[in-house]
């Protein structure tokens, strides 16, 4: 029999054992709360989930932005055995509820911001037998009487097997899918990444400009802080500004940034102290490529050294970094001690290095699987490897190079080409923010490559300009052949790409 072992005990009931409840658990919007008063709340959570009739191994629906009750509702839901659902809060109500409806979660827990959003949320989920929100607005019930006993009934007794929580996936390529991760993957996800990479301390202050309710903010929100008995800086607001994170950096003094690329590149251009994170030790970039010449500048302005990597949903976490001791701007770095990754080609035989391929992954924090999605879990979960639909090449030393998804890669004049070269190659160009690849059918159905590129504020994109930057940059089949420029492109709440998108919209104005 395997010892058993509960992430929300791991996480919170064992500093109060050991003599650490009086430390500053989180910081959110100028309030300290300890470790014991955490531990108070998700004990009178998990009283509110069990007095609701929620039983182990149910789901609970949480759609709520970052906050103290976002976390401890998290916890108590592991603490009775029960599994909660993380969504993204900032979709439309009709989005939500096909998510809701399709976990089956017989109960919703909900910021106060989305109660009008409830009607919505529980279409065509007769499951939902009860929705909890901060005001008890709409028929719900409050907060207040959902958390108005402690007498929470202790642990559940699971193990790290144990079915824990579902992630959305990020949804580049249209509907989420519901990946189902286990207690145990939050443990093998900090022994891997924070440990090894990060070395973290419980004098470490964390502030993850991802949100909570995607992998990669619930690690440097939640586990990697309470797994050490750090500080997590919390902030409800959505979308950030670069103003805003600039003032919680100086005031709350992290000591580790996570971040994604694209706000990175915004930080770069706004009008902020150059000291402004001065208490950082590391940044961490993920959710897409972090591109060199963003890095350099991140670096030079603020004095920072932001280590690139990438993760997904279905690792929970970083997997390919750059570390502290091996960083190459432009690169995804190297694998994460305790993962391992190949590059296969279409027929899954491996790839020798400097040639192209997709990139498998294998780790102890993978997902058991998407909840009701025979098909991908066929194509995706490859016994202990997963396919991350990424493309990658490997370096002679080791260094993997990010190329894009499998999916968005463009066979042009006969030749691939990668949308995220191009992309780089562009925003190396000073006066362009971001920009995006996708292809469209030309005259004679035959594909071209056009970019959608977004001016750095108080600049012009000229496209000829652009035209003689990449000729001199790409290979002829490689360059766009036409250039759209616009205020924003369309992106994840993670900031990744929606490529999809851009080619819908692109091939419907062409066909059109």
């Amino acid at each position: 029999m395997h010892d058993t072992f509960n992430a929300c005990e791991w996480l919170l009931d064992r500093h109060i054992t050991e003599g650490r409840g009086g430390y500053t658990a989180v910081r959110c919007q100028g309030e300290s709360v300890s470790y014991a008063e955490v531990l108070e709340l998700t004990e009178a959570v998990a009283t509110g989930l069990r007095r609701l009739g929620l039983r182990p191994e149910e789901r609970v629906a949480l759609v709520m932005l970052d906050s103290v009750e976002y976390v401890a509702t998290f916890l108590a839901a592991l603490r009775i055995g029960a599994v909660p659902v993380l969504t993204n809060p900032l979709l439309p109500g009709r989005d939500l509820g096909v998510i809701i409806a399709d976990s089956r979660a017989r109960m919703i827990v909900a910021s106060d911001e989305r109660s009008s959003s409830i009607p919505d949320l529980c279409e065509g989920a007769p499951e939902v037998e009860h929705v909890v929100t901060t005001s008890g607005n709409s028929g719900t019930v409050s907060w207040a009487d959902f958390t108005k006993s402690t007498d929470d009934g202790g642990l559940h007794r699971t193990w790290a097997e144990s079915p824990g929580f579902w992630l959305c996936t990020s949804g580049t390529t249209g509907m989420p899918k519901l990946a189902m991760h286990r207690h145990g993957d939050l443990l093998a996800a900090f022994e891997a990444y924070a440990r090894n990479v990060l070395n973290v301390t419980k004098a470490d202050r964390f502030y993850s400009v991802g949100p909570m309710f995607h992998a990669y903010g619930l690690c440097n929100s939640v586990t990697y802080p309470f797994a050490v008995g750090a500080t997590s800086i919390l902030e409800p607001t959505r979308p950030p500004t670069p103003q805003l994170v600039a003032e919680i950096a100086s005031t709350e003094k992290p000591t580790l940034f996570f971040c994604i690329p694209t706000f990175l590149a915004a930080l770069n251009n706004a009008d902020i102290a150059g000291d402004t994170f001065c208490s950082v030790r590391y940044g961490i970039s993920a959710a897409e490529p972090l591109p060199a010449e963003t890095f350099e500048r991140f670096r030079e302005r603020y004095g920072v050294t932001v280590l690139d990597g990438i993760g997904s949903t279905e690792l929970l976490h970083i997997f390919l970094s750059n570390t502290p001791e091996h960083c190459r701007p432009g690169t995804s770095g190297v694998p994460v001690p305790g993962y391992e990754a190949r590059i296969v080609d279409e027929e899954g035989n491996d790839q020798p290095d400097n040639e192209l391929g997709q990139l498998l992954v294998r780790g102890e924090s993978a997902a058991t699987g998407y909840w009701c999605r025979t098909e991908m879990n066929r194509s995706t979960f490859l016994g202990d490897w997963i396919r991350t639909g990424d493309l990658y090449v490997r370096s002679n030393d080791g260094y993997y190079t990010y190329l894009g998804r499998a999916d968005d890669m463009m066979r042009i004049g006969g030749e691939w080409v990668s949308p995220a070269e191009v992309e780089a190659t562009l925003i190396e160009n000073e006066t362009v923010l971001g920009a995006a690849v996708v292809g469209e059918r030309d005259v004679g159905d035959i594909l071209r490559a056009v970019a959608y590129v977004v001016p750095t504020p108080d600049t012009e994109v000229d496209p000829d300009e652009l035209t003689e930057w990449c000729r001199e940059r790409l290979a002829g089949y490689k360059r766009p052949r036409r250039y759209e420029v616009v205020t924003d492109l369309p992106k994840t709440t993670t900031g990744k790409i929606q490529r999809y998108k851009l080619r819908s919209a692109c091939w419907q104005s062409t066909s059109g």
